[in-house]
């Protein structure tokens, strides 16, 4: 008769080894996805590398991109916690990218007047723009393949404390780059 030493009840602790020390820290996916919606989706730095017609300024898309970076990083921040981080994540990486494909396959001048076009037009593009190759195309380029990506991700789960340090840091940081983007923005009016 063989002697067992440990026994296995099957359970697994919730804060695993693997899952508090191999796994990436949440920032990092905050970071990842504010970058690439700011970034990636920023249909005014596509239209200024492409040389289009009515394409703003590189520094002022880029300014731009560094706006919408900053603020979602702070939505994230705010609404990133254990179980909802990848969820928030992912919707807005879908609506972000829904906008993006919306506005380019429209064509939509990006100045004051995007915004009077009314969310409708944002959202919902008219009938023959969604017949374009185009359209479905930027909507899994843009926001499906990164949430399958995000899907896939393991994050590190933080003891509550640690959360709340990191959320509130993120917070920090997100209207921190807001505040100074906006700046920089309105001063080169």
């Amino acid at each position: 008769m063989s002697l067992k030493l440990f026994r296995s009840t099957g359970y697994s602790s919730i804060l695993g080894p693997g899952e508090t020390r191999v796994a990436p820290h949440p920032a990092w996916l905050v970071l990842a996805v504010s970058l690439w919606i700011g970034f990636v989706c920023n249909v005014a730095l596509w239209r200024q590398l492409r040389g289009m017609d009515g394409a703003t300024g590189l520094g002022r898309a880029l300014l731009a991109g560094a706006l919408i970076a900053g603020t979602c990083g702070a939505v994230l921040s705010l609404l990133g916690w254990r179980r909802s981080l990848k969820r928030v994540a992912t919707v807005m990486l879908l609506l972000a990218a829904l906008v993006a494909a919306c506005i380019w396959v429209q064509g939509l001048p990006l100045d004051r007047t995007l915004l009077e076009q009314g969310l409708r037009a944002l959202v919902l593009p008219s009938w023959p723009s969604l017949l374009r190759w185009q359209f479905p195309a930027l909507l899994i380029a843009l926001g499906v393949v990164p949430a399958l990506w995000l899907s896939q991700w393991r994050l590190r789960r933080l003891a509550a404390k640690q959360q709340m340090s990191a959320n509130m840091t993120g917070l920090a940081v997100g209207i921190a780059t807001m505040v100074l983007v906006g700046w920089f923005l309105l001063a080169r009016g």
